[in-house]
């Protein structure tokens, strides 16, 4: 009996030691292996490839501070869990060279020292969200200014990131929803641009009356943030270095000679990218306002041609949409005093994102002003991606157009908007053919040759990009006369609207100039499984009575069992 005992001691002691083992194996073990699995069904906690290999190449600390700390509701705080979550993903890839923390902006600060501070986040680029907070159910609603964002440091170099995104009307929860989509692409581009040793430089053409002042000072600001920015007037130069990685037209006026179309030609032919913000109809506000009537001519630029070698035509019309931006206009007098309102104008279309293209994906509608249509031209080796299109209650009408004011004060009838989904914004991707193939002899091909120190070529080699945007007005903002230069894609007279104009853009250059790896993470899209608010209406009681019951039933059940268990061991 006693060798029974002894025996039966010894292999609980063997199971004890073997189980000691294999836990302190397995913590050794996990000290060097570290696995994770992401079991939802969109990934939401996988990394894009080229996220990975970013934080992989990181050569020095990265310092993220997020605004996302304090007294929110339930909606910012799942904003800032899954700015948490995702950086928390970052550090497992990037090691200890990924730092950040959550902070309330201001807190502890006087108030001179705390309006400083917030003045700074929006220098930065962080821009802040007028919040409502009931203190008290027997009292009213408070406002509160919170600033969803992050600062992100590297080196000696720091860059501002905004982790709401604003998103014109749409839904609250999918607009969270929206932004939580973008994070990962928000915080992989900031630490791309300040990881960037030398940054692409982008060339802003000259010489045909294109946009420079107060108009595009917002998208000049914000090219620079991210680019080194230079002007090129092209009557001036010989050729378009290649040392450009990109170069934008921003509403040319005055027509284009084939000598001016050449120097663009070769330069595409040799892998450079353009972004065309083209308006083929003499037309604008400033027209308007000179005159209660206007016809909207051809302004004869000569590109067409070119532009068709490559892949498009931009249509001689104007694009009126029901879905548009709105306009003041004397709507009564008050005693002497004109009252106004704000109207729709259909000439403004508010341009929607089409398909799931990194430049557009999740990004909001993008305000135009006086867009034309564009037809993509069949055949070739080119690919167009239509980026932006009206919606589907829009119409053309052909040149030349007469515009008045009286279009304000007339109510748009639905019915004579059958038209949908007209382009305004295309991508071609591919090998571009020279409008100039065949057309030059062999001594000014030589020329060419002598002047550029490139030889002519009539195709391009390698696959190249290009954006026609058949609104020149796309990168304009307004102008204040209290405050200035506005932000792109606000309306002056309705500022609490901001259009995703500046995104555009900045994607559009992102994509182009090689950026492309980091930007597929904007192709990440998070669902939102929402419950049926009717069900839950109907079946309410049945699931709060189910709730309370059932786990009652199941302890009783277990100690039932667990009592006929006992009984049997012991009469045993």
């Amino acid at each position: 009996m006693n060798q029974i005992v002894i025996n039966s001691k010894k292999k609980y002691l063997q199971r004890a030691i073997l189980v000691i083992a294999i836990l302190i194996g397995v913590n050794i073990l996990a000290m060097y292996v570290h696995t994770r699995w992401d079991l939802t069904a969109e990934k939401r906690f996988t990394l894009t490839p080229s996220t990975r290999q970013l934080l992989k190449g990181l050569d020095s600390t990265v310092t993220i501070e997020v605004f996302l700390k304090g007294d929110y509701p339930a909606s910012f705080r799942q904003l800032a869990q899954s700015t948490q979550e995702l950086l928390e993903e970052f550090r497992e890839v990037g090691g200890n060279r990924v730092q950040f923390s959550f902070l309330n902006p201001g807190q502890g600060m006087n108030d001179s020292d705390r309006l400083a501070f917030q003045q700074s986040l929006a220098e930065q680029g962080i821009m802040p969200f007028n919040m409502q907070v009931q203190e008290d159910a027997n009292q009213g609603y408070s406002e509160k200014l919170i600033f969803p964002g992050a600062l992100v440091h590297y080196g000696s170099k720091t860059l501002g990131i905004n982790l709401l995104k604003n998103q014109g009307g749409q839904d609250p929860m999918q607009t969270m929803n929206s932004s939580e989509a973008l994070l990962e692409f928000q915080f992989a581009n900031a630490i791309y641009q300040l990881k960037q040793n030398h940054l692409p430089l982008v060339g802003y053409m000259l010489g045909h009356n294109e946009l420079l002042g107060a108009e595009v000072l917002d998208a000049l600001t914000s090219m620079q943030s991210s680019y080194l920015l230079d002007t090129i007037t092209l009557q001036y130069v010989s050729h378009i270095p290649q040392d450009f990685s990109a170069i934008v037209f921003a509403k040319p006026v005055d027509r284009f000679t084939d000598e001016d179309k050449l120097k663009i030609d070769q330069y595409v032919m040799n892998g450079g990218k353009v972004i065309w913000f083209v308006d083929e109809l003499n037309v604008g506000m400033d027209s308007l306002q000179k005159h209660d009537t206007y016809v909207a001519m051809d302004r004869e630029l000569n590109l067409e041609d070119m532009l068709f070698r490559y892949g498009v035509r931009i249509n001689q019309d104007l694009i009126q949409d029901l879905q548009c931006d709105r306009l003041p206009q004397v709507v009564g007098h008050v005693g002497d005093k004109p009252q106004f309102d704000l109207l729709p104008f259909p000439y403004f279309p508010l341009l929607s994102p089409t398909g799931a293209h990194p430049i557009v994906k999740n990004m909001d509608l993008v305000l135009s002003h006086f867009a034309s249509s564009i037809d993509t031209v069949k055949g070739g080796d080119i690919s167009k991606t239509v980026l932006l299109t009206s919606s589907g209650n829009s119409r053309t009408e052909r040149a030349p157009v007469q515009l008045s004011w009286n279009d304000l004060r007339t109510k748009p009838n639905p019915r004579q908007f059958q038209q949908h989904n007209l382009p305004v914004a295309v991508l071609l991707e591919g090998q571009f053919t020279s409008l100039f193939r065949n057309r030059l002899s062999v001594d000014e091909q030589q020329l060419i040759q002598q002047v550029t120190r490139l030889p002519f070529k009539d195709h391009s080699d390698v696959i190249n990009k290009m954006i026609v945007v058949s609104d020149g007005d796309l990168i304009t903002n307004a102008i204040s006369q209290k405050n200035g230069p506005m932000q792109m894609g606000v309306n002056l007279f309705d500022p609490s609207m901001v259009y995703a104009n500046k995104e555009f853009l900045l994607n559009s250059l992102g994509y182009l100039t090689n950026n492309a790896g980091i930007m597929e993470a904007r192709n990440k899209e998070l669902t939102l499984r929402l419950l049926d608010a009717e069900k839950i209406k109907q079946n309410k009681s049945m699931w709060q009575a189910i709730c309370v019951i059932i786990p009652v039933l199941l302890i009783l059940l277990f100690r039932v069992i667990f009592q006929f268990i006992r009984q049997r061991k012991f009469e045993r």
